[in-house]
């Protein structure tokens, strides 16, 4: 049975250096739009704008320290809720580059702003907002990160208090009357 592969599955994670300057926001994955990813509009399918959000999502994991030996050791981070926003179709080929701020945290879970942008235009093409839990998998229940990812987190989340809120944050959807 196949299974769905990130494109950093494999590369472990980069070490944590506490000196280092924290970007804000962080600029951690591209990709361009893949053939298999356009539908019969001709631009990407909807399904495949989380695909990338998510694969930015493990490329944030690896900055942060998690990786396959984090995952084997018992513990993962899990999406609890995403909020898409799609702003302006792409087309197979063109380029992704993708940021990511951390909106805030706390012991056992993560809020995350994804915004996708064009790589030559810099027009924004979506953003997702994401609501993150730290889990024991062996329990299937939700767990307190360990004390060296709670402060990796703090330090990102000092950097990112800089930038504003998007203004689609926290917003319920509906029709407005």
């Amino acid at each position: 049975m196949d299974r769905l592969v990130t494109p950093y599955e494999g590369s472990g994670h980069r070490p944590w250096d506490d000196s280092a300057e924290v970007p804000a926001p962080l600029h951690l994955h591209q990709t361009p739009v893949s053939s298999r990813w356009v539908d019969y509009n001709g631009h990407m399918s909807e399904s495949c704008y989380l695909r990338v959000f998510g694969d930015n999502s493990d490329a944030f994991f690896r900055y942060l320290g998690i990786g396959e030996d984090y995952r084997e050791g018992g513990h993962s981070l899990y999406t609890v809720e995403t909020h898409i926003h799609n702003r302006r179709e792409v087309a197979e080929g063109e380029p992704l580059v993708l940021s990511l701020r951390l909106l805030d945290h706390d012991a056992k879970r993560l809020h995350v702003f994804h915004e996708m942008r064009h790589g030559e235009t810099d027009a924004l093409l979506a953003s997702a907002e994401q609501l993150l839990v730290h889990v024991d998998i062996a329990r299937g229940k939700s767990s307190e990160m360990p004390p060296e990812l709670q402060q990796r987190l703090a330090t990102i989340r000092r950097s990112h208090a800089t930038l504003t809120t998007p203004d689609v944050v926290g917003k319920p959807m509906g029709i407005r009357r």
